[in-house]
């Protein structure tokens, strides 16, 4: 099944909304949301803190730089990040503050705070993002995109993305972003579609001009 086929269903219920949503929808074409189920949520935590504040291509550029410190493995294990030196990694891009979280993330996954992927996947969202961000440095916003990218959640709406908000604004027309929990009661009317309503926000302002229009 194509990507796009797979969220053919998510998208005729967004169009439905209203108006806004179909124009938005007409013009950015079928959502292309590609998670990445074979990553373990290690790695996906660690990613995630890699690409945080960041524009997709610095964040591509650290974990790559991430990966580069040890080309036999196809991603450093939780013994290699606690064992890097701090001038290591702060040299691929992390700040030190990601640097104490990448460690923490990687502590927790030799504890079993961070589940493997098979636990991960039998737990609900709440229960998963209640049990990670006990690990200092990590937010709900962290947790949830493990939940939409690694374990495929489709219901999925960071309401503290400054995109997704962003996103709302525009196709709304509205003067400021909408508060995170006004968003979060917005949205519910969205449920169960909420990632690929996550994906199109994330798109809109790029597209402002003509969604407006």
């Amino acid at each position: 099944m194509s990507i796009a086929k797979r969220y053919e269903a998510s998208v005729a219920f967004l169009k439905n909304i209203d108006e806004d949503w179909a124009r938005a929808i007409d013009l950015i074409g079928p959502c292309l949301h590609d998670p990445k189920a074979a990553r373990e949520p290690y790695e996906a935590l660690i990613r995630a803190i890699g690409y945080q504040q960041l524009t997709a291509k610095a964040g591509d550029a650290i974990i790559n730089r991430l990966k580069a410190l040890y080309p036999d493995s196809p991603f450093p294990t939780p013994q290699n990040i606690i064992a890097a030196e701090f001038d290591d990694l702060r040299a691929c891009g992390f700040s030190a503050t990601k640097i104490a979280t990448i460690k923490a993330i990687s502590e927790g996954a030799l504890s079993g705070l961070v589940p493997p992927g098979e636990v991960a996947v039998t737990m609900d969202d709440e229960e998963l993002i209640s049990r990670l961000v006990t690990i200092k440095g990590i937010g709900r916003w962290t947790v949830e995109m493990l939940l939409m990218y690694s374990l495929e959640r489709l219901d999925i709406l960071p309401v503290d993305d400054f995109g997704v908000r962003e996103g709302y604004r525009a196709l709304k027309g509205l003067p400021e972003q909408p508060k995170p929990k006004a968003l979060r009661e917005i949205a519910r009317a969205w449920a169960p579609h909420r990632t690929v309503a996550s994906w199109y926000l994330w798109r809109v302002p790029r597209e402002r001009g003509n969604v407006l229009a």
